[in-house]
């Protein structure tokens, strides 16, 4: 027979396991608690994984429950534009001036160490198709995530989930909800977790909307542009684009959705090794680009992917012309953002861009029958930030 060890269920220590003849034994292994329980009647050892992830040393989930520092908190998280053209889930950056902003307020009608979703606000296709079960919900997920590692059990929260981004549009949608609600939750108890807890709760959302991937959440989080090196355990680079260059973003938004899950989808199950040896030297490339501020290396560098994006363009109506537009206009490069449909161009100059921007809207109605909105953005260089907040 078997005894099962369940989060949150407090855990011995390793060091109490193994001072006496105990049949228990802990060990952390890849991110997680090994339970290991000898079964004396049938000679051999059982092993049972609990999945309580492992705190990073400088930033401990906290072992005792923290009381609210505020009644109420708004917090704000940024458009996001994964991949960067051959940085496929492991190169992203964030967008200012889009997003999504969650407001949180203590609740005594919640029930303790739950999250009741009250509202949910935006334009277009953002409000009727989004669950208030929070369980179901991408800030729900990642703010009840955060209350786990916070371990708060006595304390009921409402959220109110405000979309500035329109779903299935490859700006983070969801990333930028589960941001907000990551950083609001942690801003009401006081701040007590670090980026990379954070980024973790996040992921939770991400792994059951899209797939577990951080090059969309890790940059709505930190802020500027991220290389995911590792996903267990997580790490996280940030990479810092020079404050005194000038980069712009044109993104244009076709009336079309393209849904994550599909568009991963059509990618190749395996790639040639010349075509992965192209897109590793393209990413090196970018990267290098970002960090000396080179925008016209970093546009060809972002144009040059030849694994995603020829599998996905297809599936967005004018794409290949959309492109082509871009680039004839004076683009430094353009690529897909994200999974699409969105078509992101790079660019050093605001007027600039947004000439490139009116090419682009041009070529998808042209190209691809489809009406499209543009926009010139900066790099948001701070990520995901508390708005407002009332304190007790």
């Amino acid at each position: 027979m078997a005894a099962c060890f369940l989060c949150p269920c407090p855990h011995p220590s390793s060091a109490s396991a193994s001072a006496s003849a105990s049949p228990l034994d802990l060990k952390e292994e890849g991110g997680a608690i090994c339970i290991t329980i000898a079964i004396p009647t049938h000679r051999r050892r059982t092993r049972i994984r609990c999945n309580l992830s492992v705190p990073s040393k400088t930033n401990a989930i906290t072992k005792t429950e923290p009381h609210p520092v505020c009644t109420s908190v708004k917090a704000f998280a940024p458009a996001t534009v994964a991949n960067l053209g051959p940085g496929f889930d492991f190169l992203g950056c964030a967008v200012d001036g889009l997003g999504d902003t969650v407001s949180l307020t203590v609740d005594p009608h919640v029930h303790p160490g739950e999250i009741s979703i009250s509202d949910i606000s935006g334009t277009g296709n953002n409000t009727t198709r989004l669950s208030k079960n929070p369980l179901w919900n991408c800030a729900g997920i990642a703010a009840l995530e955060v209350m786990k590692m916070l371990g708060i059990r006595s304390v009921g929260l409402s959220l109110s989930l405000q979309k500035g981004l329109p779903l299935g549009s490859g700006l983070g949608s969801s990333a930028a909800s589960a941001a907000a609600a990551a950083v609001a939750v942690n801003e009401i108890f006081g701040n007590k977790l670090g980026v990379q807890e954070l980024v973790l709760a996040s992921l939770k959302s991400e792994e059951k909307v899209s797939g577990y991937h951080a090059d969309n959440v890790a940059p709505a989080i930190m802020g500027g542009f991220v290389l995911i090196r590792n996903y267990e355990p997580l790490d996280l680079i940030q990479l810092t684009f020079p404050v005194e260059k000038e980069l712009f973003f044109v993104l244009v938004t076709p009336e079309f959705e393209a849904p994550t899950k599909k568009m991963r989808a059509a990618l190749p199950s395996e790639i040639g090794m010349p075509h992965h040896v192209w897109n590793c030297s393209q990413a090196g490339a970018l990267v290098a680009s970002v960090l000396q501020g080179d925008l016209p290396a970093l546009g060809k560098a972002l144009s040059s992917d030849k694994i995603v994006e020829p599998r996905r363009a297809p599936l967005i109506p004018g794409m290949e012309g959309v492109k082509r537009a871009a680039l004839d206009a004076g683009a430094f490069g353009c690529t897909i953002s994200g999974a699409g449909p969105t078509a992101v161009a790079v660019i050093d100059d605001e007027r600039k861009g947004m000439e490139i921007g009116e090419r682009m809207v041009e070529a998808f109605l042209k190209e691809g029958n489809l009406k499209a909105c543009a926009n010139v953005k900066h790099l948001d260089r701070v990520g995901a930030r508390l708005i407002s907040s009332t304190r007790i």
